[in-house]
């Protein structure tokens, strides 16, 4: 009788569709009164869960630095002339604008400007320079910012010789429209006063007048004051100013000062 239950056991097993449960398997031990017994093995399952990446932290960047004005001034010496620091400065707007800006310092006449004297020449804007945005961790890289600096405008300058002061004049003339060539100038130059800014005339017509020609071009000082170049010395001594006033009265009675060749 015991051996058909185990044939009939082993014919049923035979048929019996598997089990298909991951999480347990089964072993089969017969004990010790013959009795078929299932011992159940439970299999322990390690459950991966997914990685789980955490959205990256957004990160606030610092605003524009404010752009910020930085006013720029200039101290007068001796020679100078609203045209010439204007020039020298590139100040926009020319000689005009320097001088509205300062009418309070200056005065009522542009071409008074006394050694000393502080202009304020505009204002310069500097750069807008971007923070660099804060890492969220201690290990990111910080990349320094580079500041591009514009290079500054060319300052053009002149010689303080009679070379100079005729260049000098030359621009002022073209800025006014007043026409005449370095040729034309120099050689009148020489002619009157050899080149000597201080030369004075103290024999001719003029002078028994009361009124001497005086430097470079021996401009007498009604004809200076008449024909007087704004933005430039109101001293008949000064070069620029006493070749500028010169070549002015030139243009309006001869045409240009390169069409003069003898006392004028």
């Amino acid at each position: 009788m015991f051996a058909k239950a185990v044939a009939r056991a082993k014919h049923k097993a035979k048929h019996r569709r598997p089990r298909t449960n991951p999480l347990a398997r089964g072993a089969v031990a017969v004990s010790a009164g013959g009795a078929v017994l299932a011992l159940p093995l439970l299999a322990a399952t390690t459950a991966q869960a997914a990685p789980v990446t955490a959205p990256a932290a957004s990160v606030p960047q610092a605003p524009d630095a404010a752009v910020k004005s930085v006013p720029t001034t200039y101290s007068v010496v001796l020679g100078d002339s609203l045209s010439k620091i204007a020039k020298a400065h590139s100040v926009s707007g020319g000689w005009k604008k320097l001088y509205a800006d300062n009418r309070r310092a200056i005065g009522a006449n542009p071409s008074h400007i006394r050694p000393g004297l502080t202009l304020k020449l505009g204002t310069a804007a500097k750069g807008t320079v971007k923070t660099a945005p804060k890492t969220a961790t201690k290990t990111a890289t910080k990349t320094a910012a580079k500041t591009v600096t514009a290079a500054p405008a060319a300052v053009k300058t002149y010689s303080n010789n009679l070379d100079g002061w005729i260049r000098e004049s030359l621009d002022i003339m073209a800025a006014h429209g007043i026409p005449g060539s370095y040729n034309g100038i120099h050689r009148n130059i020489m002619r009157e006063s050899s080149g000597n800014p201080l030369a004075i005339n103290l024999w001719d017509i003029n002078a028994q007048n009361g009124i001497p020609s005086k430097g470079l071009l021996q401009v007498i000082d009604p004809t200076f004051k008449a024909y007087h170049v704004p933005g430039t010395s109101l001293n008949s001594y000064d070069p620029v100013a006493n070749i500028t006033a010169a070549c002015n009265y030139a243009a309006a009675r001869y045409g240009s000062i390169d069409n003069v060749n003898g006392p004028y």
